[in-house]
């Protein structure tokens, strides 16, 4: 049976304990004393108004906004340091977002879903494969599933917690799996059976932009009407590429399981493939190749012949479809000495020439022209 409670409220009694007793409650642990206290109510609330934007107001102002906000808590779950996303995101839901409780006790854990934390005020800790790191305001972090970790948020610190089903992500933001820079890459990475120990690191100095989205983004989770769950997704598809336009070229990219950060390597090799060697590359980061070879292979799936030879093709292609470009041109661009072996190896990747695939994908409408003299009548 579901009991509710609002957010000031929960918040309140997670202070009081602590400041009465100097002992901190994870969420659940606090769920199950007010259930015992009887200080959880059985009727549901009113829904929020559905038109009202969340934007022009201050931190404090919005934080009394998401005081009003109701919780639905199921006590006398259990405890577990492996959180399933049936237990924190409601059945209906693809996206839900929280502002992270203050006075909370440290608790190490792993979820099936991604996870984004943004500090929006204050600051944090993020503890991460057992390293720490303190996470400022217009940083936020967008953790894998399967990552074992915790946050420990400042007493008077604002951090959103989304949290986002990877089912949903495989299908509804499939348009930015598709793109070629590194916050792609890594849903890609995370997308495949075998996800690897990671998180992406962005630091933005837009806080105020940043926290419009994902103001109306959260208050969409606690609406009820049959648009809000579309309307969070809308949202949240706003919140990603606000990153890919603004902060894909200053991400960080973790991979504890190799103990380096893969993201400098492969930033490299994305803005210098066209010329670049394995050799050449080795020698820039101080490797040698054989390490470096494994170094790709292990982060990518692919060798470092391969991955260059999956960007030269992606730029192809859109070269294909977005210019009026010669082939030999084209071929020139992405770092090909001939069209005719661009021609061949683009053969061999999409099963027709360059010349095919531009007939069969760029778009048969006539270009717009600004201003044009319409056909007499």
């Amino acid at each position: 049976m579901a009991y509710y409670i609002t957010y000031g409220e929960f918040q309140y009694h997670l202070r009081e304990y602590y400041q009465r007793t100097g002992s901190r409650m994870q969420f659940p642990e606090m769920t199950d004393y007010l259930f015992r206290k009887g200080l959880l109510s059985q009727t549901q609330p009113q829904e929020l108004p559905p038109n009202i934007m969340y934007s022009d107001m201050s931190d404090d102002d919005f934080n009394k906004i998401i005081d009003s906000f109701t919780l639905t808590l199921n006590p006398n779950l259990s405890i577990s340091p492996d959180v399933n996303e049936s237990d924190i995101i409601p059945g209906m839901r693809d996206v839900f977002i929280i502002r992270h409780p203050r006075y909370t006790r440290p608790a190490p854990h792993t979820h099936n879903y991604f996870e984004i934390n943004f500090v929006s005020c204050g600051q944090c800790t993020l503890v991460f494969e057992n390293e720490k790191r303190t996470m400022k305001a217009g940083e936020l972090c967008i953790i894998a599933p399967n990552s074992r970790h915790d946050l420990i948020i400042d007493d008077e610190s604002t951090v959103f917690c989304v949290m986002l089903r990877k089912s949903t992500f495989n299908t509804t933001f499939f348009s930015l799996v598709s793109q070629k820079n590194l916050l792609s890459y890594f849903f890609r990475t995370m997308l495949q059976a075998d996800a690897r120990t990671n998180y992406l690191l962005f630091y933005s100095e837009d806080i105020k932009g940043l926290n419009t989205i994902i103001r109306n983004a959260m208050a969409e989770c606690y609406k009820k009407d049959s648009f809000s769950n579309i309307n969070c997704i809308s949202w949240m598809n706003l919140f990603f590429t606000h990153l890919l336009r603004d902060y894909s070229k200053t991400v960080q990219f973790y991979n504890y399981q190799l103990g380096t950060d893969f993201s400098l390597i492969l930033q490299y090799i994305q803005h210098n493939y066209k010329t670049l060697t394995l050799s050449a590359l080795a020698d820039f980061f101080h490797y040698s190749e054989p390490h470096l070879s494994t170094l790709i292979r292990q982060n990518t799936g692919l060798s470092f012949t391969a991955l260059v030879r999956q960007l030269r093709m992606a730029d192809a292609v859109s070269y294909l479809i977005n210019t009026q470009m010669k082939i030999s041109e084209i071929a020139e661009c992405i770092g090909y000495n001939s069209a005719d072996h661009f021609s061949r190896v683009f053969r061999t990747a999409y099963h027709m020439s360059p010349q095919e695939y531009r007939r069969k994908n760029q778009s048969k409408e006539d270009p717009f022209t600004p201003f044009a003299t319409l056909p007499s009548q």
